[in-house]
């Protein structure tokens, strides 16, 4: 792995991204790396404020409009995108999402961990809350502090990086593009290719849940509307 593709998917939720980027864009990595926010459809005024913090802080943007008139979500779009630019690099693929803040020490951490574990698809950031307690997707790791697991469960993409091993042998345009999301598809087709995936839990990042889809907040507030909406519309396919 010679680098480290970083990078941060968005549709509005601005504020909050701009709290994930600037914290990205502070970290200590000692490894080349290149940081990209995927501007997914945003509003007008979201995407003017992603192009005014680009200029002010570094981080290079992508409206996602200017390459596809593909409605949001744009996910496997934008891995299909990343992957081919990896290959070319041999350098390994590092998500963190919108509604996640890293450490100083974080993506240096993972980029570590992968060098270590050579056997390694995936390895993954566990998330807390601000009170600094396991919170989902990870709530399986509860009691585990402290550890790193080589796990068999799913690695959310909040905070993970994929080794260019794993974006060898896993071709994402064979993935199936009727689906939103496919952290749980690459996590077991990881493990399918005989590769590990581990859970840093001496690794924590705080995690704000679905803060990068507000809509989803329904399956908390009103399950009812929420199963609806995902029924009806076709939203979030895993």
């Amino acid at each position: 792995m010679k680098n480290i593709h970083v990078i941060t998917p968005v549709k509005d939720n601005i504020e909050q991204t701009l709290e994930t980027a600037k914290a990205v864009m502070a970290s200590s990595l000692h490894v080349p790396y290149s940081y990209t926010l995927y501007n997914d459809f945003s509003s007008d005024e979201g995407t003017r404020l992603l192009e005014e913090a680009s200029k002010e802080t570094g981080f290079r943007l992508v409206n996602l409009s200017d390459l596809t008139s593909h409605p949001s979500p744009n996910y496997l779009f934008v891995l299909q995108r990343e992957q081919k630019l990896c290959l070319e690099e041999d350098a390994g693929l590092l998500i963190v999402e919108s509604d996640v803040v890293v450490r100083p020490d974080t993506l240096q951490g993972l980029w570590q961990a992968a060098q270590e574990h050579t056997d390694a698809g995936i390895v993954a950031s566990v998330t807390v809350d601000e009170e600094g307690s396991i919170n989902y997707p990870y709530l399986y790791a509860k009691g585990k502090e402290n550890q790193v697991l080589d796990t068999r469960r799913h690695c959310s993409f909040c905070c993970s990086l994929l080794t260019p091993e794993l974006l060898r042998r896993v071709d994402f345009e064979q993935l199936n593009a009727t689906k939103s999301w496919f952290d749980v598809t690459i996590s077991h087709r990881s493990l399918q290719e005989g590769l590990h995936n581990y859970l840093l839990t001496t690794l924590p990042v705080i995690h704000r849940p679905h803060g990068s889809r507000p809509w989803k907040q329904l399956k908390y507030k009103n399950p009812l509307k929420y199963y609806w909406l995902k029924l009806t519309k076709g939203l979030d396919k895993i």
